[in-house]
């Protein structure tokens, strides 16, 4: 397989997986409700998150770090969002 196809794949499936946060958070800024979000479950997903940023920076893979960076600022505004608003 093709370095260009695998880089095509790993970047759709970045965007795909990067994507599915959007409404969740824009949800969450807009109306500011965070009662049906579990504040344990999001932290342990930034910090899974987290862990595939420095995989990614290890491995020098453009799609894990640019996907997992954009998603944990989504979670990360999430959690903001939720520790203020409860």
């Amino acid at each position: 397989m093709s370095p260009a196809l695998v880089d095509i794949i790993g970047f759709a499936a970045a965007t795909l997986t990067t994507l599915c946060w959007l409404p969740q958070a824009w949800r969450t800024i807009r109306t500011r409700d965070t009662r049906a979000i579990s504040l344990w479950t999001q932290v342990l997903f930034a910090c899974g998150i987290a862990l595939w940023l420095a995989y990614g920076i290890m491995i020098l893979s453009w799609p894990v770090v640019i996907a997992n960076t954009l998603t944990l600022g989504l979670v990360l505004v999430i959690i903001a969002m939720k520790l203020r608003f409860g």
